[in-house]
């Protein structure tokens, strides 16, 4: 698998932000931890720029196996929920179209980013070839005395409202959210000369 293509340079997203482009906050809700041998249950991503959103998109995925009572607990997405779900072949291509040509964001995002690509390899699809910010090495970066810097925690010292935690449009939502306030927080240090390095 290729390594993902993630944007380092913190200081330039204030730039990015500004000059218009198109953000997709990503999350994802797994059968397990392990890329190669779990599978996907929900999807969900957020387009949004500077000044609004654009579109949601979200859907349960059928991993066509049983989850485990772990995840349930977790997630609140059950067996039943799943039985009749639509299965990844039917799911991912309509997420590559609606991912397009945008800047993905996601808290830890190499476990999302590789949960997919590993789905699209399976289906013989093309990776990801996104851009890619990374929020958990983001908020690390701009609050580096916390410690801690779970999205539920993130969210909860940056005045971040969670409706519905584990579940994938929330916690993009959530992301997103963190991503926007980080940028506003971190803005004096932020460089705006350009970003022809991202």
């Amino acid at each position: 698998m290729k390594q993902n293509k993630i944007l380092k340079d913190f200081r330039k997203l204030q730039s990015l932000l500004d000059s218009g482009e198109t953000f997709i906050a990503v999350d994802t809700e797994t059968t397990g931890l392990s890329s190669s041998t779990d599978k996907l249950i929900e999807i969900a991503a957020i387009k949004f720029t500077k000044d609004k959103i654009i579109e949601n998109f979200q859907s349960l995925i059928n991993p066509q196996k049983q989850i485990p009572q772990s995840v349930s607990d977790i997630t609140h997405i059950t067996n039943e929920m799943l039985q009749d779900a639509p299965k990844s072949n039917e799911i991912l291509p309509s997420f590559l179209e609606f991912a397009k040509g945008g800047t993905i964001i996601a808290h830890n995002a190499n476990f999302d980013v590789n949960f997919i690509n590993e789905e699209l390899t399976r289906l013989k699809l093309p990776e990801l070839k996104n851009k890619i910010i990374d929020t958990l090495s983001l908020v690390r970066w701009a609050y580096p005395l916390l410690g801690k810097y779970n999205l539920q925690l993130m969210a909860h010292l940056l005045e971040v409202e969670v409706k519905e935690a584990h579940r994938a449009l929330d916690d993009a939502r959530v992301c997103m959210e963190v991503f926007l306030k980080t940028i506003q927080d971190t803005k004096g240090v932020m460089q705006l000369e350009g970003i022809e390095n991202l």
